[in-house]
């Protein structure tokens, strides 16, 4: 059975407290245990200032008792006013993180960025400091370049400080080129945990932006449209032969292809209501073809 992350970014945005908390239960009910926030979720909402999304998982789960039974991720470094990865805001913002979402641990705690102005040491000795005193397991690299991961993978090595165990990339079936160049290389070789977001391409791969047909009203839509050129139709063809095929929504072969790609470990998707649920979760035990993942991957390719 594949894995499926379930991306938190919409939580206390387009879904209020009692739609997250209606997805989040419908998740865990159909045996997902993977969940992705971060701390900037959602600041550019109107009445947001960031972190609302990590104080409804951080309500939920007091709610639900069930802090054990699912794994948190959640980021530093993209929050307006708290930008960047200084050792000083790398941890305040996880003790930030922490108090918001009412828990003793982060399971997954991301760069969310590169921070270039800020030394590589400085920021992954914070890192190791929070693994250390139990506030953190695992540490993880999010829109990374291949060079500046690697640089971040030698210098933990070099000064034994916890290293990058995860990666964040985008990545999905219309954006492969960056990944698949540079990034999935060095997953490999370093055997790295890879958790792709924008795994549904902002909703394109939902099937719900057809030629000749007005795009829904939602925040992504632009984003979502701009696919929408002969290769868009082509792989959206694809989907629909393959989904009416295996009789799954459309959403869930793009997942599907996402996660048997051979670095993926689980694609992040997200949804605001337990019906848009319910589109994603066939992916986590759909099992397509070689010839299906082949088909998909010739009608994506850029060249």
């Amino acid at each position: 059975m594949a894995e499926l992350c379930l991306g938190a970014n919409v939580f206390g945005w387009t879904a209020d407290r009692e739609a997250s908390f209606a997805v989040l239960d419908a998740f865990v009910d159909a045996g997902g245990t993977m969940i992705d926030t971060a701390d900037s979720y959602t600041w550019r909402a109107p009445g947001n200032s960031g972190g609302e999304s990590e104080t409804i998982l951080g309500e939920w789960m007091s709610a639900r008792g069930n802090r054990d039974a699912v794994r948190i991720a959640t980021k530093v470094g993209a929050l307006p006013g708290r930008e960047g990865l200084s050792a000083d805001n790398v941890a305040k913002a996880a003790r930030d993180s922490l108090r918001r979402m009412g828990t003793d641990r982060i399971d997954l705690y991301y760069a969310h960025r590169d921070d270039p102005d800020t030394a590589q040491e400085e920021t992954l000795d914070a890192f190791d400091g929070l693994v250390r005193d139990g506030l953190v397991r695992e540490i993880g690299a999010s829109n990374f370049s291949a060079e500046r991961l690697r640089s971040a993978l030698e210098i933990s090595e070099r000064d034994g400080l916890t290293a990058f165990t995860a990666i964040q990339p985008h990545y999905n079936l219309m954006e492969r080129d960056d990944y698949e160049a540079s990034l999935a290389p060095l997953a490999e070789s370093s055997n790295l945990a890879c958790y792709p977001y924008f795994g549904l391409a902002k909703g394109f791969l939902t099937g719900k932006y057809r030629p000749d047909s007005p795009a829904p009203e939602t925040p992504r839509a632009e984003g979502a449209s701009a696919y929408l050129d002969s290769r868009g139709r082509s792989v959206l063809a694809g989907l629909d032969e393959i989904a009416a095929g295996h009789e799954v929504p459309v959403p869930a072969v793009a997942l599907a292809w996402l996660a048997a790609q051979p670095t993926v470990t689980a694609p992040i998707a997200s949804a605001r209501t337990v019906e848009q649920l319910a589109g994603l979760l066939p992916a986590r035990t759909l099992e397509l073809t070689h010839d299906e993942r082949r088909f998909l991957s010739y009608l994506s390719a850029t060249s």
